[in-house]
Formats: structure tokens, sequence, C-alpha cells
């Protein structure tokens, strides 16, 4: 997940995702992509106990962390915007681990490197506005005289 601290409490997603879960008894638990590793093929993440609250001024309270091998979690949601870089992907890689350890891993690790949020529309053009990817400036320019 992104660092907690950052999340805007009156429209993150992610919040009422947690909010939910803890409503229906699910234990929550916080990492980042810096708690995680790998060690003789377990993909191990420090969890930290979360519990969350529709409290815009205390939201959320964190516990220390426990050295936890992901395959013992039931569900792991990641939870992580772009940049799309390495780590990201190495972070995917772990995940891979833990599901193969048994761990319920929501947005699959294959499915986040296989399908990046920005390319992956280019599988659907009829059903999107007009769409450029590049970083080449001139064609960025000619774009938007194109569209505005």
């Amino acid at each position: 997940m992104d660092p907690i601290e950052d999340i805007k409490y009156a429209k993150d997603s992610t919040l009422a995702m947690l909010l939910a879960a803890q409503a229906r008894g699910h234990e929550l638990h916080y990492l980042t992509m810096a708690d995680l590793h790998l060690r003789d093929g377990v993909a191990i993440g420090a969890c930290r106990p979360l519990t969350v609250a529709a409290n815009p001024d205390a939201w959320y309270t964190l516990g220390d962390p426990v050295p936890t091998p992901l395959g013992e979690m039931d569900t792991i949601l990641m939870r992580k915007d772009p940049p799309f870089d390495t780590e990201y992907i190495y972070a995917t890689y772990l995940l891979e681990r833990a599901e193969l350890a048994g761990a319920l891993v929501v947005n699959r690790p294959r499915g986040l490197r296989d399908m990046n949020e920005k390319v992956f529309t280019a599988w659907f053009p009829e059903l999107c506005a007009p769409t450029l990817i590049t970083r080449d400036m001139a064609e960025m320019t000619r774009f938007a005289e194109e569209h505005g």
C-alpha cells in the first residue's frame, strides 16, 4: 500500500475498503513495498496491525511490525499507485510467492504486471476517448491540438 499518512480521508477508496473489511470482522494489517522481503523462497512482510475509524481527525492506528510469512495471510489486497517501476515489479513477484503459498492476492500480481492501468485501454479502443501514450513531446502537442 502507499504510505497510509498520505491517504485522503474524504475520497480514498482504499479507506472505504478497509472500513468495510473491518466492519465484517476481518483483521487488518498494513505493509508498504519496503516491508516486503523474500527469504529462502518465502515472501515475508513486516505486517503492522491496523485499526481504522470513521473519524477524519484520527482514522487509523498502527501496531508494531510483526514479521509474517505472507502465505499465512487469508487475503492480501495490493493497493499501490504508480509509479510502475522496478520496485513495483519486484513486489508483484513476492506477492506471487505469497499466492503460491496459499494467500488470496486480490489484484493478482501477474495481472498487475501484464495489464498496466494506462496501457490496458489499448485492448478496448472502441470504448475509450481518443488516447495517446508517448514520451514524444511533439506527438503530445499534435494530439492536444487535434483534440483541444
